[in-house]
């Protein structure tokens, strides 16, 4: 029987995909549920899994735009795959590492006296694999059925006239060290339509918007003691650790309730304040940014929050990921910090109007009631569509945001002094 492989729609405003790879090659045979394809639309790239098992016929070609629904390959059930069949990646593995039988057989030592004088005959040990051999002392080890290891092992001491030889030979240390081979090739590879679509995005923020950012820092202290006096007792309770993501988007989302114009966006001429705040997590894949989206992240607890943005990250990274949880969000935080990053200016990702980057912890040396104290600090930059929000916003913003971290306990009293919430001031 011969079914058809058709292309999935992965939302309802996208009708046509690009064939990103085929996992598989023509004419291959494949198990039920295998992955057979990788697919690419402007927002995210999918998979498509095998229905059947049996010999896979493809139909259209890598880097080919498709129209959703369209017929990409068929696959022939007649043809059954071998039972107890490795899925690649386990097949890969295996063959990448010798089984034990292979690995004792390639250390056995020769016993005869051919072997053994030809194993001697060799110029390099294993052992002794970047001695330099002099042509004149090869043909000596070679009449004398000696190896590398023979000869050093034969060397009684060591004297002056060999260690003058090293101290008055530096060059030689320095040929030691691998040198890249010079080249002039080039490599080129085709852009995904993610990435086509991410780079015509990031030129029009540019052109379209006023964008402006501004900067703070965070005093990292007090959360970093928190995480550490309570880790093990959430990874208990909840079973993933916390990271620093759930205290920010939670941060971010009572920070709203101060400055909402932050949450805002333009719409034509009409501004719109969402009474929600969505904030999209910026995750690094090998296709390229992808943004998901925590919903209501106003209503969420932390380890709500940690749970999702782990979730969705990991569905992200594996192509799993659906349009749908890549679609909306009213404000974005990215993280530059995991790669290193000590500064930068995010590019807002729109139609939202604001984006906020989180930086490399460093410590530093900071003023603290008069005296100099070592403090892990954080810049973060607000970088922001200065068309709908002034500067009074945008720095008010990022003042509260400083204040609910270095004291995490407001994040619980709607960003208010506990001590003026229990007195009523």
């Amino acid at each position: 029987m011969i079914i058809e492989i058709k292309v999935p729609s992965p939302g309802e405003s996208i009708t046509e995909v690009e064939i990103g790879s085929w996992l598989v090659e023509d004419g291959a045979v494949v198990a039920k549920d295998q992955e057979i394809a990788e697919v690419e639309s402007d927002k995210a790239t999918l998979t498509i899994v095998a229905s059947e098992g049996g010999k896979i016929e493809i139909k259209a070609e890598e880097g080919e735009a498709v129209e959703v629904g369209a017929v990409v390959c068929t696959i022939d059930t007649s043809v059954e795959p071998e039972a107890g069949s490795q899925k690649p990646e386990e097949k890969s593995t295996q063959e990448s590492a010798p089984d034990s039988e292979d690995q004792t057989s390639s250390t056995k030592e020769p016993t005869s006296g051919d072997e053994l004088t030809e194993a001697k005959s060799r110029p390099l040990a294993s052992g002794h694999d970047k001695v330099k051999v002099t042509s004149v002392a090869k043909e000596m080890m070679k009449d004398h059925g000696l190896s590398v290891d023979d000869v050093i092992n034969g060397l009684k001491r060591l004297g002056k006239k060999e260690v003058e030889t090293v101290v008055n030979a530096p060059q030689t240390a320095a040929a030691a060290i691998p040198q890249k081979e010079a080249t002039r090739d080039e490599e080129r590879q085709r852009m995904s339509s993610l990435r086509r679509k991410l780079s015509a995005r990031l030129v029009s923020v540019k052109n379209e918007t006023a964008m402006l950012t501004t900067f703070n820092e965070i005093d990292m202290s007090y959360v970093m003691d928190m995480r550490k006096k309570y880790q093990q007792k959430f990874v208990d309770t909840h079973g993933f650790k916390v990271g620093f993501m759930s205290f920010f988007t939670k941060a971010v989302a009572t920070a709203m309730d101060f400055h909402p114009m932050v949450n805002a966006q333009i719409d034509g001429e009409e501004i719109v304040m969402p009474q929600f705040v969505d904030v999209g997590i910026a995750v690094s894949t090998p296709k390229g940014l992808m943004v998901p989206i925590v919903r209501n992240a106003e209503s969420k607890t932390i380890p709500a929050i940690e749970l999702e943005i782990k979730e969705l990250a990991e569905k992200a990274r594996n192509k799993k990921i659906s349009v749908e949880e890549l679609t909306g969000g009213t404000f974005t935080i990215t993280n530059g910090g995991v790669f290193g990053s000590l500064l930068s200016t995010p590019i807002i990702n729109p139609p939202q109007s604001a984006i906020l980057g989180m930086h490399n912890i460093v410590e530093r040396p900071v003023a603290v009631n008069g005296q100099v104290v070592i403090r892990p600090m954080m810049y973060v930059a607000l970088s922001y569509d200065h068309r709908i929000i002034d500067g009074k916003d945008s720095v008010g913003f990022l003042v509260k945001l400083k204040e609910l971290l270095e004291n995490p306990e407001r994040l619980f009293t709607g960003g208010k002094d506990a001590g003026e919430l229990m007195l009523g001031i």
